[in-house]
């Protein structure tokens, strides 16, 4: 599969799991504890999970971007 690719499916995941810390952090109190763990602390890992494999699909942008040296201040 090629990177363009697993980003574009990616992406919306990372939105998705995002959107559900959220929303589970803001329900903390009205969600059963078991309910919450599942879907908060669960939802946590996958986001760490997809984070570092988007961090993994982009190295090469970031290490672009963050390598360069930097520019020459004007006299």
């Amino acid at each position: 599969m090629r990177r363009h690719v697993a980003l574009m499916i990616l992406n919306p995941i990372l939105a998705i799991l995002v959107l559900n810390q959220v929303v589970t952090g803001l329900l903390h109190d009205s969600l059963p504890e078991q309910v919450f763990e599942l879907l908060h602390v669960g939802g946590g890992i996958l986001l760490a999970i997809g984070a570092a494999l988007h961090l993994i699909l982009n190295w090469n942008w970031i290490r672009a971007s963050y390598s360069k040296s930097a520019p020459a201040a004007r006299e």
